[in-house]
């Protein structure tokens, strides 16, 4: 009896052994019937290891989490093109800050042009007002010609002259209104007040013409506006922009700061405010764009691309730096 009853106790106990070991039912699958195609469902998946790139403490209630994340090394600064300035001879310049506007002495109502420039040949003055160039030509005629048809004067080769517009040839400013003086549309390159000067000067026979100029091989063209105080007082010349036009080709001055005759023959190197600003030695020859900072010599502005990129006097960030030579030559 003790030896059946063991048995059929083993039996048992193999029994619930092995009914704890049966695999699980498989999953219950639900279809729907639809007369369009039904993309047929995914086969279940054995759960993928996950890969070890980072490990976490993944514990409740905000307690610090351990992450080991490899540091990335930071980008190298954007790449600065270095080049060097092309030198342009400009045959006539006016000076801008010499450009003024004054009232007729024979009339009141009106207002004359006065400026200082300097001319290596001679040329011609062309002034305009309210005058749209065309297409990006140097090519300008005037909006309202039933106010003021174009005026041109000839002049003679010189440095430093002063040129005044005579008596009797001004404008009555009153015909505009003064936004449309004091705002320009550099968008519709239209501008209050355009005064071409070219080096090409007029044969005998020719005349000039009234309603637009021709852009000559050489010619610098000032575009300003009109603007008074508060409203009031007497007119005020602001130049916008000045531009050159070389053998077919269109230039824009802007000026730079702190060039002054740093590359001069004369450099004195004791003279403060003239040498790099990095090597404290060279003189400085290289401007910064868009900032317009001429700060450093070539060789500092080479090494300061590859590991910065921004002006060592403004800040701001370098898109260009150009290499400007003055007085090399005294032929060119």
């Amino acid at each position: 009896m003790g030896g059946s009853w063991s048995n059929n106790n083993n039996r048992n106990r193999r029994r619930n052994s092995y009914h704890e070991h049966y695999p699980p039912p498989p999953p219950t699958y639900y279809y729907q019937y639809s007369s369009q195609p039904h993309p047929m469902m995914p086969q279940p998946q054995p759960p993928q290891a996950a890969a070890a790139t980072t490990t976490t403490n993944t514990q409740p209630f905000g307690v610090d989490l351990n992450v080991n994340v490899v540091a990335q090394p930071p980008p190298p600064p954007p790449y600065v093109d270095h080049e060097t300035a092309k030198k342009v001879k400009n045959d006539v310049n006016l000076h801008k800050h010499t450009l003024q506007l004054h009232l007729d002495p024979n009339n009141s109502d009106h207002h004359l042009i006065s400026f200082v420039f300097d001319a290596l040949y001679d040329g011609r003055i062309t002034i305009f007002y309210l005058a749209k160039e065309e297409e990006h030509k140097c090519r300008f005629f005037p909006l309202f010609p039933e106010a003021f048809e174009p005026i041109t004067f000839p002049f003679q080769k010189g440095v430093g002259q002063k040129f005044c517009q005579p008596s009797g040839t001004g404008i009555d400013l009153g015909f505009f209104e003064l936004d449309d003086l004091s705002n320009p549309s550099p968008e519709e390159d239209v501008f209050p007040l355009v005064i071409c000067a070219e080096t090409t000067p007029l044969a005998d026979h020719e005349t000039p013409s009234s309603s637009f100029v021709d852009a000559s091989p050489h010619m610098q063209i000032t575009q300003a506006v009109l603007e008074k105080t508060n409203g009031t007082g007497p007119f005020q010349v602001k130049v916008v922009r000045q531009i050159l036009w070389i053998d077919q080709v269109r230039y824009e001055l802007r000026e730079l700061y702190g060039i002054g005759n740093s590359t001069a023959p004369d450099f004195d190197r004791n003279d403060p405010g003239k040498e790099c600003v990095i090597c404290m030695t060279e003189p400085k020859d290289t401007a910064v764009l868009p900032c317009r900072h001429m700060c450093m010599c070539s060789e500092c502005a080479k090494a300061l691309r590859v590991q910065s990129n921004n002006c060592p006097i403004c800040r701001q960030p370098i898109e260009q730096l150009i290499e400007i030579k003055i007085n090399d030559d005294d032929d060119e």
